[in-house]
């Protein structure tokens, strides 16, 4: 039953925050304030409800690791985003024509933030990090990651081809992101850091979502299959290759640590072989 408190109570502020977000409209002011409140009060709520339910020091949503944490994530997400445009751009099929909305970046800025932080409380805070803690790294990953992208497929523009690419991208970075810091942060930073290099900077479609202007005023084109057509980039096979890279990099990192967890019936017999 833990695992279904911990469900509803990320999934209500979820709802709450997000009908609250789009009841405000076109106002990016409110909705960046909103959407950081969003984020602020899901961090609380999955600390608390994980805390009481777990009886435990909820240390993967520390204060004290969290400013260093989601900076280097965001950088990552970033990172990785500009690399796939950057690539896009080079085959000309994303083209700049200018200056966009700073104000719908501001705005931008809160909705990504409340989606990326309550995605990632919901499917590497207690999804992934139940299934792992009985079946394992690869018992959790790929289930997870499945899920994760068929989460997409709610979205206006959603297609399956794109839900396939975020299965098989970003789905297995952020849970190897997890497993590799062992702490939330990181993941919620890669997450918010691609999602806003999207649309708050590059102004490209975000999984289909219909985002509006960032700072650039820009547009892409050409096959799916490299520029992500309505779905936007996440559907590119330039995302696919470099999020394999990303989760490589996690999981080896992972690996050196020892991080990396076993089922838990083949950890019950290393431990009886020892004793």
């Amino acid at each position: 039953m833990r695992v279904v408190w911990q469900l509803l109570a990320v999934v209500v502020v979820s709802l709450i925050g997000g009908q609250s977000v789009a009841a405000v409209g076109d106002d990016p002011w409110l909705r960046l304030a909103l959407g950081l409140l969003t984020a602020v009060l899901a961090v609380f709520v999955y600390a608390w409800v994980v805390g009481r339910t777990e009886r435990r020091p909820v240390t993967e949503v520390s204060r004290r690791t969290a400013p260093g944490a989601l900076m280097r994530g965001t950088l990552i997400g970033v990172l990785w985003f500009a690399s796939v445009v950057a690539n896009i751009a080079f085959l000309g099929y994303y083209d700049v024509k200018g200056w966009g909305s700073a104000t719908g970046a501001a705005g931008l800025f809160g909705f990504m933030a409340a989606a990326s932080v309550t995605e990632e409380l919901l499917f590497r805070g207690v999804l992934f990090r139940t299934m792992e803690d009985r079946w394992g790294l690869w018992g959790a990953l790929i289930p997870t990651s499945a899920l994760f992208g068929a989460w997409h497929l709610l979205n206006p523009d959603a297609s399956l081809w794109g839900a396939t690419v975020i299965a098989l991208s970003a789905g297995p970075a952020l849970g190897a992101a997890y497993v590799a810091t062992r702490n939330l942060w990181v993941p919620i930073g890669v997450h918010f850091g691609w999602n806003f290099a999207a649309s708050g900077l590059f102004s490209t479609e975000v999984s289909g979502n219909n985002t509006e202007q960032g700072l650039l005023d820009a547009a892409t084109s050409g096959p799916t299959l490299l520029s992500g057509g309505d779905f936007g980039p996440e559907a590119s096979l330039y995302t696919l290759v470099f999020g394999l890279i990303v989760t490589t990099g996690f999981l080896l990192l992972a690996r050196r640590r020892g991080q990396v967890l076993p089922r838990r019936s083949k950890r019950a017999g290393t431990t009886a072989y020892a004793r």
